[in-house]
């Protein structure tokens, strides 16, 4: 079932809204997702952008700020029941899919290690202990973890197993990490900086997609700026990210 939100004031139920988009305006402005015709709300107030079962709401640099179960927040991974606080309205977060991701699991930043990358934990004990977040400069958050579908038993012979999708990862090209490759064998993959530029990369039967996630400035994608949409990668795209350059590439 998908998620959806309650939009009420003052205790009296207004309307609901489910999160069929991957990218859910919030605003006073009427070419939002969700109009919300107050003088408190912003003309373009906050947004909310759903990955497969997962969502995160964004503040937009509100006059009056955007608050999550009466703390005021600029990014949140939203979980069932939580309640958006906009002025004097409340929308409550409905989502009843189980998900193995945690707020934590969001918050949190996973310094990109070499250990993480295409290396052997041998060769990179001693680089990765040493390793300190200003040499890094790139982050990632893994928000699928266990998320990969379970290895099948090898078939017979004379039953080939189909064709499956190539694995893609990412080879990162210039920064500390440069040279260093990262397997995108995760659902969800998140790439970039928090609070200066962050992006995601879904894994989805037919291909990746990457998808704007956080920062006024939208990745860039072979040159081109990205949009709202999510964009399918193909091989040997070349990602700018946060101030760093990537390739995406399909591993045979």
């Amino acid at each position: 079932m998908a998620a959806k939100l309650i939009l009420s004031m003052d205790g009296l139920v207004l309307k609901e809204i489910p999160l069929t988009k991957e990218r859910t305006t919030i605003g006073r402005k009427p070419h939002n997702d969700i109009q919300i015709d107050n003088l408190a709300i912003s003309g373009e107030h906050s947004v909310i952008v759903t990955i497969l079962n997962d969502s995160f709401l964004e503040d937009l640099n509100s006059t009056n700020g955007t608050y999550v179960n009466g703390q005021p927040i600029k990014k949140h991974f939203l979980q069932n029941n939580d309640v958006v606080e906009l002025g004097k309205y409340k929308l409550k977060y409905i989502n009843e899919t189980p998900t193995q991701t945690t707020a934590a699991d969001f918050e949190k930043t996973m310094v990109l290690r070499p250990d993480l990358m295409k290396k052997t934990a041998e060769q990179t004990a001693a680089k990765s202990s040493s390793m300190s977040d200003t040499q890094v400069g790139m982050k990632a958050i893994d928000t699928h973890a266990g998320m990969a579908p379970p290895a099948q038993a090898t078939p017979p012979a004379t039953a080939p197993a189909p064709q499956a999708m190539p694995t893609g990862a990412i080879q990162i090209l210039t920064g500390a990490n440069a040279g260093k490759e990262l397997e995108l064998t995760k659902n969800l993959t998140t790439l970039g900086k928090p609070g200066v530029q962050v992006a995601v990369i879904t894994r989805r039967p037919h291909g990746y997609f990457i998808t704007h996630v956080e920062g006024a400035n939208f990745p860039v994608v072979n040159g081109t700026a990205l949009d709202a949409h999510p964009r399918e990668l193909k091989d040997h795209d070349v990602i700018e990210l946060a101030g760093i350059k990537m390739e995406f590439f399909l591993k045979s």
